[in-house]
């Protein structure tokens, strides 16, 4: 199953110019990979819209489970408390084009 994240931070937080951001940041991508197989999950793709303050990533998950769980992680929590983000499940164009009758 796939997952759409989106989360934003405000420019006060931006890890460019705030040290705690930066370090939670660092501390994160640190353990990253190692959480994601941790929790079975694969990234499809991210992308990071400075200008926006606004970093978007495609995860494939094996359960609903595996991404509770690995936003629970303690790196991921502290991340989180500087950003807003949004989660979704979502599908490929084609698997939804199969769903129409």
């Amino acid at each position: 199953m796939l997952f759409l994240q989106i989360s934003r931070h405000s420019p006060e937080s931006c890890p460019m110019h705030n040290e705690a951001v930066k370090k939670a940041t660092v501390d994160l991508m640190a353990k990253f990979d190692q959480l994601l197989k941790k929790h079975g999950i694969k990234v499809i793709g991210g992308w990071n819209a400075g200008d926006d303050h606004s970093i978007v990533v495609v995860y494939d998950v094996p359960s609903l489970e595996a991404i509770m769980n690995f936003s629970m992680e303690p790196e991921v929590m502290v991340w989180s408390s500087y950003h807003t983000t949004e989660t979704k499940m979502v599908m490929t164009l084609e698997d939804s084009m199969k769903m129409l009758p």
